[in-house]
């Protein structure tokens, strides 16, 4: 059995993995010792990866070596041809879910969109070179920024359902923030199946079930795909 640890900036996702078949998740607000103890519980772990977008904790980090783990950083060997400029740069998030993208979709050209805090969307080639992508800002954040430099406009709340025409001031946000965001993400959609038809698209992040409800049958959504591509690292480094 293997460990996979994902720290975000709000939670962390546990997962054990058997080979490449994903046994259990569960999502955490605080990573601790015990939190991580508690999920393995009398299972047999033989390895583990721990990918965090913040500063690890020395009482996190001797699960690593009590379980012989990698630390996912920028020296981390990767199953993908990485082209990204500025590798310091780069999200472990965004790594991980192309990687998982490509393990999912070998030999295919693959869009990822991760809407989450922010909305990512990431260029895989079906020879499993990471081309790059875009950053914009996810739906939460939209809604923040309208009500932060504005002097009247209320702060809204994401809705599951968005109007093409809003009819009031918070009909109306909701419509722009959230058809807004839809509209950008077909136009890419679009824009690039026009170019290579057979494309695979793949939605993950906090926000999935809202897209995947509305693209319907033009994607796949997959919430645990940073998960999935944490475990490919984690046997491309065994």
């Amino acid at each position: 059995m293997k460990l996979v640890i994902d720290i975000g900036n709000t939670s962390t996702k546990l997962a054990l993995f058997n080979d490449k078949d994903l046994m259990e998740v569960l999502i955490i607000n605080e990573c601790v010792l015990r939190s991580i103890q508690d999920f393995v519980g009398s299972k047999v772990v033989t390895s583990c990866i721990i990918s965090s977008v913040k500063e690890i904790n020395a009482n996190v980090l001797s699960v690593s070596d009590y379980y012989n783990g990698v630390i996912f950083s920028k020296e981390t060997l990767v199953p993908i041809n990485n082209r990204y400029k500025t590798i310091d740069t780069l999200g472990k998030d965004r790594l991980a879910a192309v990687v998982g993208g490509h393990a999912l979709y070998p030999k295919k050209d693959v869009i990822i969109f991760d809407a989450g805090t922010c909305l990512t969307i990431d260029f895989l080639s079906r020879d499993g070179s990471y081309l790059g992508g875009r950053i914009s800002p996810g739906v939460t954040m939209r809604y923040k920024a309208l009500h932060t430099f504005t002097d009247k406009l209320p702060l809204v709340q994401k809705e599951n359902i968005a109007p093409i025409i809003g009819n009031d001031t918070v009909s109306s946000i909701i419509s722009g923030v959230q058809q807004g965001i839809l509209v950008e993400i077909k136009s890419v959609i679009s824009d690039y199946r026009l170019r290579k038809p057979d494309t695979v698209v793949i939605i993950t992040g906090g926000d999935l079930f809202f897209f995947e409800k509305e693209l319907k049958n033009s994607i796949f959504a997959n919430p645990n795909l940073v998960l999935i591509g944490l475990n490919e690292i984690l046997d491309f480094n065994e």
